[in-house]
This record gives structure tokens, C-alpha cells and sequence, in this order.
């Protein structure tokens, strides 16, 4: 695996001085579906992300909206930019914009202004068990939200679709309306138990999104779906991703610093290669660079 180029098409950096991020602050909670941040609320910047990486070939990053304040939304795609131009490191950006702001339209293109920006994350995980919830209310069905979602066409942005298998099919109906809108599923659509049958259900809303050819996933985040994690246990899950989206539209990642509250850079890394050691070497290729690099547009030679 530390041979294989790797981009890592999911990671997050923060400065805790610099902008506010309401839930790497205290005080923390233990009690909530993925536990206290305590462990990870420190800033963490490009350095870190490199040590982190030490020994693997990565050969490019995506940043993806890291949760700070909704009014930071501008000021976290400009200092991200600027450490794009110093540090080369995130290669691409993945904003945040609340599209169920009816003024979203000046935020979207202000963004845009930014070479490393390529879309926009809106977590929209919802559930009818608030404990899972990280939304008051069910913003796919919302169509001011949905009147924001349009827009990112206009400007050329792809989404980053975060959200639990009781969604799936009206972002898989909602993705069907705007086929010019590259949709990015997170964490292999979050198969978290929240009951019978869950892991049939979140397959059958996987197939959904899949039936849309714009819409790809990404396999990180392993332990918001069980914070114990080993390579086993995940082995099933991410043999269905693939086996669902097909390899040309799987993108790995590690999703640090967020996932180091349930494992560390090298086990992800060290889980996914073991779980793919049977999927030919351009097929691995594929999953671990090339198709971030497409579907990012990042433009790096591999």
C-alpha cells in the first residue's frame, strides 16, 4: 500500500485559533451517536497531516468543509487557499454554504473566486431518531434548500452528499433532476444500526444513488458506523461499495484528523489495501487515486 499513489479524497485541517468550530469546542459530550471530539480538538494543520502520512505516496488531498462556524464559511475557503498556494496541500477544496440560505447565490460564487475550490458539503444527516441527527430537520425535503442545491451548476460545483440511508432515496430522486451536478456520497453512506435490517436497507438506498451515473462514494469514516472498527468487520461493507458503485466510481480516504477519534492513518490505510488485495493493481489504482483525480479535477499527473 505505501507504494500505491494515493489521493486522499477526504481530509480535514483547522485552526482552532483562527476560526470558530462549535463542535471541537467545549464543553464536550460523550453521550452523543459518534462521542466526545475531545481527542481531536487541537488545530491541525498541513504539517500534521503529513506526519500523519509519513511513509504513504500521497500524491494529493481534498479538504472537505471541516465543520466551523456557518458565518467562517468564506474565511475557511480563503485561509484553505492560501495554504493551497503555500503548502500545495489541500490540492482542492470542498466549501461549506448553508443552500437553504436564500441569499446562498453571493456565497457560492464568492467561493468560486478560489482556484482550489471544486464543490460544496452541506451535511444533511437526518434521521428519525434524533440521537442520530445531526440536523434538526430533514433539509432534502426542504425546497428552499433545494432551490440553493440547484445553483451549484450555474457555478460549477459538485456536492458532497452526507447523509443516512433513510434519505438515500429522495437524494437519489433529487440527483435524478440535476444530472449536471456531480454528487460525492461520504463515508459509504454512513450504515449505521439504528435497527433491523439496516444493513439491507442502507444496500438497497446504496443501489439507488448508484443508478445515477454522476453519483460516486467515497469509503471512509468506519467508525461512524462502529467505533470498534477492525478490517474485518469492514470487509462487507466496503466489498458492497464496490460491488454496487463499481470501481470506477469508488475514491478512498482517511478522513483524518476526524476518524483518529476510532483508529489511526496507518490502520485505515493498512484496512483498505487488505480488503482490496484482490481487485486487480489498476482497479486499486483507480480506487485509491485515479478516480479522485477525475472526479475532483484535480488535474495531477499520476
Amino acid at each position: 500500500m505505501t507504494q500505491l499513489p494515493f489521493i486522499d479524497a477526504h481530509i480535514h485541517l483547522w485552526d482552532l485559533d483562527h476560526l470558530r468550530y462549535g463542535w471541537l469546542s467545549a464543553p464536550f459530550d460523550d453521550t452523543g451517536v459518534n462521542g466526545s471530539t475531545e481527542a481531536i480538538a487541537s488545530t491541525y494543520l498541513p504539517s500534521h497531516y503529513q506526519a500523519d502520512a509519513t511513509g504513504f505516496d500521497v500524491r494529493g488531498t481534498v479538504h472537505i468543509d471541516a465543520g466551523a462556524h456557518p458565518d467562517d464559511a468564506l474565511a475557511e475557503t480563503q485561509w484553505l487557499q492560501t495554504l493551497h498556494e503555500q503548502t500545495g496541500l489541500p490540492t482542492a477544496i470542498v466549501a461549506f454554504a448553508g443552500l437553504n440560505d436564500p441569499k446562498v447565490e453571493a456565497l457560492l460564487e464568492a467561493h468560486t473566486q478560489h482556484s482550489a475550490v471544486r464543490g460544496i458539503r452541506h451535511i444533511l444527516n437526518w434521521h428519525p431518531n434524533p440521537y442520530f441527527s445531526y440536523t434538526p430537520a430533514n433539509l432534502l425535503e426542504d425546497p428552499q434548500w433545494q432551490a440553493g442545491y440547484a445553483l451549484l451548476a450555474k457555478y460549477g460545483l459538485s456536492f458532497d452528499l452526507q447523509i443516512y440511508e433513510n434519505q438515500m432515496a429522495a437524494a437519489a430522486a433529487l440527483a435524478a433532476k440535476h444530472p449536471d451536478i456531480p454528487v460525492m456520497l461520504n463515508h459509504a453512506g454512513m450504515p449505521v444500526n439504528d435497527g433491523e435490517g439496516y444493513l439491507s436497507r442502507w444496500e438497497a438506498g446504496l443501489k439507488a444513488l448508484a443508478a445515477q451515473p454522476h453519483v460516486s462514494v467515497k469509503i471512509s469514516g468506519m467508525g461512524f458506523a462502529n467505533r470498534h472498527w477492525t478490517t474485518e468487520s469492514i470487509r462487507p461493507l466496503v466489498l458492497t461499495v464496490i460491488d454496487i458503485f463499481g470501481t470506477d466510481r469508488v475514491m478512498f480516504a482517511s478522513d483524518v484528523p476526524t476518524d483518529k477519534l476510532f483508529s489511526d492513518y496507518r490502520t485505515i490505510m493498512e484496512s483498505f489495501d487488505a480488503v482490496t488485495r484482490d481487485v486487480s493493481e489498476a482497479e486499486r489504482k483507480a480506487m485509491f487515486a485515479g478516480n479522485a483525480n477525475r472526479l475532483y479535477r484535480l488535474n495531477l499527473e499520476l
